[in-house]
């Protein structure tokens, strides 16, 4: 499994979503790097590990990854969510606390979780990659961009990193799909033992908000933030995603609930980090 190291400063493994590779964090890493040493993973079968056969499982990764990284915060955005969380819960002592970006617990709809996809949804996908993998995935990015401000220019961005490793291996996607469809951790989340944050976006069109705030209700002392963006806020609101995560893993400033419009200045000395208001926002000043 192949991991990058960028950065300086305390540690932030980040894991990315379904068909994609960490390389789709873009102005998220730029932001992050100059106060964090990002430990970026590229799950088997995607990315830089496209030729990584491993099964795509949460136990087996979540292993190689600890195996691989000092303790740290884990970032997970969206499936990579699944494994961040599954990461908490087995392993306390490694996983420092937990950031959950568009992403939940469970992400199909059920009677006792509403918010939740329909799971015709991800059998469409299934189906798909038995005939053309490539317009599978091409179908994907344009749901992940649907509802955002400027749709066409966060297609055109996630179009131009999302392949440029190729297309991922058909039976990661296979995997990241059951998995996604057939993961239920919510029974972990009264008992999370670290602190977590987390992050929805009010345009996403493929995890509702809504099942972002239920599953942060269901975390003791946990952070809930949401964006006015679509399902990759990365590509669209860097800033304040970056201010809402460094807040969170410097002082865990970010208030119990609250819309972030962050700004972000980058702090060389890690400090000046704060709130105002509903914002949170970094003082550059050393």
């Amino acid at each position: 499994m192949h991991i990058e190291v960028r950065g300086d400063g305390p540690p932030l493994v980040m894991i990315h979503g379904w068909a994609m590779h960490c390389g789709l964090f873009g102005a998220l890493l730029d932001r992050l790097s100059t106060r964090r040493t990002l430990y970026l993973v590229d799950l088997p079968g995607h990315g830089r590990s496209r030729d990584d056969a491993s099964l795509l499982d949460l136990e087996s990764c979540v292993a190689a990854i600890a195996a691989a990284t000092p303790p740290a915060p884990w970032l997970g955005w969206s499936l990579g969510g699944l494994f961040a969380l599954h990461a908490a819960e087995t392993r306390p002592e490694h996983v420092t606390a937990l950031a959950m970006l568009c992403s939940t617990p469970r992400f199909v709809r059920a009677t006792d979780w509403p918010q939740g996809m329909d799971v015709e949804v991800f059998r469409n996908f299934e189906t798909g990659l038995q005939t053309d993998v490539h317009a599978t995935v091409e179908r994907f990015l344009a749901l992940e961009t649907l509802g955002c401000a400027h749709a066409k220019d966060s297609l055109r961005a996630l179009r131009a990193q999302a392949f440029a490793h190729g297309d991922p291996a058909p039976s990661a996607l296979a995997d990241g799909l059951h998995l996604l469809e057939n993961t239920d951790l919510r029974d972990l989340l009264p008992g999370l033992r670290v602190r977590s944050l987390w992050i929805g976006a009010r345009r996403d069109r493929l995890v509702d908000p809504r099942a972002v705030a239920a599953a942060a209700a269901l975390a003791p002392g946990s952070r809930h933030v949401q964006l006015d963006s679509g399902h990759a806020p990365f590509l669209t609101h860097a800033d304040a995603l970056a201010g809402a995560i460094a807040a969170f893993l410097d002082l865990g400033s970010v208030g119990p609930t609250q819309r972030c419009d962050a700004a972000f200045s980058p702090s060389p000395s890690g400090r000046g980090v704060g709130v105002r208001g509903n914002d949170a926002v970094f003082d550059p000043s050393p």
